[in-house]
């Protein structure tokens, strides 16, 4: 069965839901930037980034790359002192995390390779990515969405898409919990929604949903 396209996906679900025919007619189809760096280099990124200010998290992520000589690869990563990536700026438990997702990657815990990757359900690259010190669901289902284009994620901890659900179906803003099966009635293009509310979220609150390529 060929995967459908975003704008095919948006155009069902505004059949279904006068909610999404008035974002798709305000904003048109989702648009998702191609990914300009390798699953791996991503992945260091978001570590990198996990609870700090975007200048800080640039500056220590731009010196980790110059450490390692813009090869964002595991060897890489894995060849460098534990003096060196406190120099550039990296916690302890930073460290730590993304000396974890180089080991796994290399030992075949993380499948990172496209076609090993194909043939893993969101449920099993969740579950993988999952066993990684200091990756958890939210980071997963970015991954899902922005670097592997999976059309049927629901990223329910994502602060942004519980918002811009509140604000587009004029509800309080739900919880996760709550959030979970009002993603039901879209399925499978579940994804092409939470796209929407980080979209409504923009619109009516001036809030923004995060994910691995921006």
């Amino acid at each position: 069965m060929p995967r459908a396209s975003y704008a095919a996906a948006a155009a069902e679900l505004a059949r279904r839901d006068p909610v999404i025919a008035e974002l798709l007619a305000l904003v048109g189809p989702p648009r998702l930037r191609p990914p300009h760096d390798t699953h791996f280099a991503a992945l260091v990124r978001s570590i990198v980034y996990q609870q700090l200010a975007g200048a800080a998290a640039r500056a220590i992520h731009g010196r980790l790359v110059a450490a390692l000589d813009d090869d964002v690869r595991p060897e890489a990563l894995l060849a460098l002192s534990d003096e060196t990536l406190r120099a550039v700026g990296l916690s302890a438990n930073k460290a730590r995390s993304l000396r974890d997702l180089a080991t796994k990657v290399l030992d075949g815990t993380v499948t990172l390779a496209p076609r090993g990757l194909s043939r893993q359900s969101d449920e099993e690259v969740i579950a993988r990515l999952s066993t990684v010190r200091g990756i958890g669901p939210w980071t997963a289902h970015m991954f899902l969405i922005f670097r592997l284009r999976r059309l049927d994620v629901w990223p329910t901890g994502d602060l942004g898409v519980r918002q811009g659900y509140g604000l587009a179906w004029k509800v309080p803003t739900p919880t996760a919990r709550e959030l979970e099966p009002l993603g039901d009635p879209y399925r499978p293009y579940r994804t092409v929604v939470a796209w929407y509310c980080w979209r409504a979220a923009e619109l009516y609150a001036g809030a923004a949903g995060g994910d691995l390529t921006r």
